[in-house]
């Protein structure tokens, strides 16, 4: 990956800690469709219980840790590791649960830590980050954030290619890269103390509890309205965003071995990874809107093209394709955040993105899996690229961009 000399050292930092985080991860999360499909039981329906109801439960937490963020006077990291922390601690237990509720129970602990640590890091990356280099810092993450998944696709299917080994062992076998993301991020982050007290974090740690709003209405209605509107489009857009866990059972359907879903999954997120930094350079240097429409546009033909896909061959090139403009885009979708939030807010305004692709995430597991199982995944993928090709009517249509 091509990175700029003077992009700060912490950026990259950063971005490893995440890498190993998906390695991690990634050895568990496509193997979830495999356990709710043979021993767990459930199908599709408890698939987009387990991963929408999940983030439901993380998504107070996700605007709860930015706002603390914001206020608190040690600063971002000590939320963000605590977040790391908790994920990895019970990610391998998922290799020991018989019923899908556990799996249910677990994945929500796991997404709390998530929860918890999101909002803050991603707060953390700006203000470490020149603007002129946020799209650049964002896409640099999130290609390195792929590159894990890739890897722990490629870990899971090499440990279940071994004798005497199965799902549950590749489970277990993941808390030794979760280690090692919560050992580089806790020894190798470190915060500016000039970030952690400055006089606006000051002012907003010294007001009164009696004088602030709920969660829920405290800064958010303050915020730009551009803002808002953008949280809206990102609403729609999420419900569009049919996790990949669906696309590997859909896989598992047409009669794909385990192995090769293994390494689709590797290839999805392969995809991503090369197109993620890319698009946050082209970010920067062309404006943030006119990367998100180029990505929603392809992730929209995408899930048209799932829906129509009448062959396994078929569907993992469409998948693989596909994947291609949807990491084109994340960069810029974390970027323009920053772009339109105030400083002193920063962190609020992650925890308000947090929770609106979180939130969000709860109807579209259950919408997208309720049509699977009572229409069939082509309808499924469709109505997933009608919300998706929609969310563009939300996007702002001026040419002047922050």
């Amino acid at each position: 990956m091509d990175v700029k000399p003077n992009l700060p050292r912490a950026v990259l930092i950063i971005s490893l800690v995440s890498f190993f985080n998906d390695v991690a991860s990634d050895m568990v999360i496509p193997l979830l469709p495999l356990l709710l499909a043979g021993s767990v039981g459930g199908g599709a329906i408890a698939l987009g219980m387990v991963e929408g109801t999940a983030d439901a439960v993380a998504s107070a937490m996700r605007l709860w840790s930015g706002k603390r963020s914001d206020r608190s006077g040690s600063g971002r990291k000590p939320l963000a590791l605590w977040g790391y922390i908790l994920s990895n601690a019970v990610r391998p237990l998922l290799g020991l649960v018989s019923a899908w509720w556990g799996m249910l129970l677990l994945r929500a602990i796991d997404r709390v830590g998530k929860g918890v640590r999101s909002a803050p890091r991603d707060a953390l990356l700006v203000d470490i980050t020149p603007a002129d280099q946020r799209g650049q810092a964002f896409g640099l993450h999130r290609a390195f954030d792929n590159a894990g998944a890739v890897l722990g696709a490629l870990l899971a299917a090499w440990v279940l290619s071994q004798p005497d080994t199965d799902v549950r062992t590749v489970v277990m076998w993941s808390a030794l890269p979760g280690l090692i993301a919560v050992l580089i991020f806790a020894l190798g982050v470190k915060e500016p103390q000039q970030l952690q007290r400055s006089s606006a974090l000051k002012t907003e740690a010294r007001i009164s509890s009696s004088t602030q709003s709920s969660l829920f209405q405290s800064h958010f209605l303050q915020q730009n309205p551009k803002l808002k509107r953008y949280l809206a489009a990102l609403l729609l857009f999420t419900l569009s965003r049919s996790s990949e866990t669906f696309i590997v059972l859909r896989g598992h359907e047409l009669g794909i071995p385990a192995g090769t879903l293994l390494m689709l999954w590797a290839g999805l997120n392969a995809a991503k990874s090369l197109t993620a930094h890319l698009g946050g350079g082209w970010a920067d240097q062309h404006g943030r809107l006119v990367v998100l429409r180029l990505s929603w546009i392809g992730s929209g033909l995408a899930s048209i093209g799932l829906a129509l896909a009448p062959s396994a061959e078929m569907l993992m090139l469409v998948a693989l394709l596909g994947s291609l403009p949807l990491g084109l885009g994340e960069g810029a979708e974390r970027a323009y955040i920053a772009d339109l939030a105030p400083d002193h807010q920063r962190g609020t305004a992650y925890g308000w993105y947090n929770l609106t692709t979180g939130a969000a995430a709860i109807p579209a597991g259950l919408l997208f899996g309720g049509l699977w199982h009572y229409a069939g995944a082509p309808v499924a993928f469709g109505v997933a690229a009608v919300f998706g090709l929609s969310a563009l009517l939300f996007l702002p249509t001026s040419r002047t961009e922050l």
